[in-house]
């Protein structure tokens, strides 16, 4: 059987860099396989795409060596590529072209100059395929998250095409989505029969459903080629940098060591037998004497949001309605739910980008309600979900003092506290580089380098890793930690379940613009009511109790985070929520 796509001794090299990108990459993919590529930022895996739907060499030209075969002949044009390859971008604002969901769906077919009627037919079906049906004539930036990763999958499926490439399709949705998005691709495969070939950082999401392989990355070159039974038990993955599944996690911190004929890629085929479920009881039961609550770290409160609501004015689309809660002085929070619950405009209500409807926001007992955003930014570092809504100088360097120096910070102390947040976010050796060079995730870390440079006594992030590999991760929430061991109080806006887990003692949990509650995140995440109502997901932890029969699965997450084991351990690295 010849395969659909052959890489043979396949080397590229950018004009800009010194050394390769992909190096000897030899891979075969055949027909209706279904592939899971993974591996850390910088690994090659998104220049792997970018080779397999034509943007390289025919958009970004550079120096290749060996060869790539699709559907048994060399690419000519990404116009051909186009017809043999969909792609759905991880960036789905960067790949609408239609003023409504329906236009953009069909905007192959009118480049094809095919009859209106058939258009019809045809967006509507690969629509209804994906359920994306009820909202063909909504403009797409008006979509949710879920609804615009629909529309885009139904763009590639118009045209039947044989292969679909999906590069990090579940990075800006939240877990039920994202859950979802999962069981939609799966389903996709199975309805079309075509090759399905995945880019993401979030490796246990995507193994929820069943992949043939995963190939990891690592430096530019095929790390592992190998079943998820044969990569979640592998070190090969933390030596990548890539998070493996939570409950191998946890099994490994109670004692059970799993082999790959256990089937433990996925948590449903995992064999364990009585002694493993007796071990991962005792070690619930035992580490846990109570259920510690979340409290707080001062008696007066740093942020008070007192019965806020707001209605966006040209839709009266009601965002939030009577939102009540206090943050403390060094605290580290999570707000979590659903796309569109109202996360992100909180956070702009805090920082004066939307002026409150009704109730007041006050810091350190001051209503902020007549301080300017500048003003209000002297308080409150705020990073936005979608990096290109801040990036607003065309080179890193200048980008990230930009903050400095509209307050007339010397330049000696500019170029100190840049080069030290380009180190802790992984930039450093883009000091000098355009912005333009870079790739989703890393500018994505630029924006938190802006807010970190100005050292803000309250840093909310929203979404601060989305995009990034575990190492980055882990640095960028360190650094974070660190801050908030020294008094910094944070605030995150996260889809992120682990770092809930691992850094968020508390969350609030936010659900069609209403605060549904605000308690400790172990009690969330072990609450599949609560977790249901916000399109959250109960974690895999939750699941391993269940299966192993614990008597309250709060209790396994509880243990899980008090058990001194992790990445950050395991490079050094002083962790205090989990230690």
């Amino acid at each position: 059987m010849l395969p659909i796509i052959e890489f043979k001794n396949f080397t590229f090299q950018y004009r800009a860099q010194k050394k390769p990108t992909l190096v000897d990459i030899n891979l075969r993919i055949y027909k209706g396989e279904k592939i899971l590529i993974a591996g850390p930022s910088g690994s090659g895996k998104s220049t792997l795409g970018s080779c397999l739907n034509g943007l390289i060499p025919f958009n970004n030209p550079g120096k290749i060596t060996g060869e790539l075969i699709i559907s048994g002949k060399t690419p000519e044009s990404v116009f051909d590529l186009s017809k043999i390859i969909g792609t759905v971008l991880q960036d789905t604002d960067g790949q609408f072209v239609g003023l409504s969901s329906g236009e953009d769906i069909a905007f192959l077919l009118e480049n094809l100059a095919r009859p209106q009627d058939e258009m019809k037919e045809r967006v509507q079906a690969a629509a209804k395929l994906v359920g994306a049906d009820g909202y063909l004539s909504h403009s797409p930036q008006r979509l949710s998250g879920g609804q615009k990763q629909r529309v885009s999958m139904a763009g590639v499926l118009i045209d039947d095409a044989p292969i679909l490439l999906f590069d990090e399709p579940l990075a800006a949705l939240d877990p039920l989505t994202g859950k979802l998005a999962t069981a939609l691709i799966d389903d996709i495969a199975k309805r079309t029969g075509a090759t399905i070939i995945i880019i993401e950082h979030r490796l246990e999401d995507v193994l929820w459903k069943h992949i043939d392989r995963v190939i990891l990355f690592d430096s530019g070159r095929i790390a592992a080629d190998t079943t998820p039974d044969e990569i979640t038990v592998s070190e090969k993955l933390t030596k990548a940098g890539i998070r493996r599944p939570l409950y191998i996690n946890a099994l490994e911190r109670a004692g059970v060591v799993k082999l790959p004929a256990d089937k433990p890629g996925r948590l449903e085929t995992l064999y364990l037998a009585d002694n493993d479920k007796e071990k991962v009881r005792a070690f619930a039961e035992n580490m846990n004497d109570e259920l510690k609550p979340a409290g707080t770290l001062s008696d007066s409160p740093l942020l008070d949001i007192k019965d806020v609501g707001f209605i966006y004015p040209e839709t009266e689309l009601k965002a939030l309605e009577n939102i009540n809660f206090s943050l403390y002085s060094g605290e580290m929070t999570a707000i979590v739910g659903a796309n569109g619950a109202g996360k992100s405009t909180l956070a702009k209500l805090i920082v004066g980008f939307e002026e409150t409807g009704s109730g007041a926001i006050f810091y350190r007992g001051e209503d902020m309600h007549d301080l300017t955003i500048p003003e209000r930014a002297e308080r409150i570092g705020y990073v936005m979900q979608n990096p290109n809504q801040m990036i607003c100088k065309p080179l890193i360097f200048d980008e990230i003092a930009l903050g400095l120096r509209v307050r007339g910070v010397p330049e000696p102390e500019i170029k100190d506290r840049v080069e030290a947040v380009l180190k802790i976010c992984g930039l450093e050796r883009f000091i000098k580089w355009p912005v333009s060079a870079l790739s989703y995730g890393q500018k994505k870390r630029v924006t938190i380098a802006d807010a970190l440079v100005l050292e803000p006594q309250i840093l909310i992030l929203d979404e601060p890793t989305a995009g990034q590999d575990y190492r980055h991760y882990t640095e960028i929430m360190e650094f974070l930690a660190g801050l908030n061991r020294r008094g910094v109080t944070v605030l995150l806006i996260t889809h992120d379940m682990h770092l809930c887990l691992e850094y968020a003692k508390r969350a609030l949990v936010f659900s069609e613009g209403r605060l549904l509650a605000d308690c400790p995140t172990y009690e969330i995440l072990s609450d599949p009511g609560l977790a249901a109502k916000a399109s959250l997901r109960e974690t895999s932890l939750y699941e391993l109790a269940h299966i192993c029969g614990v008597s309250d699965a709060r209790k396994l997450v509880s243990a899980y985070l008090d058990a001194p084991s992790c990445l950050a351990c395991k490079e050094g690295k002083n962790n205090s929520k989990l230690h």
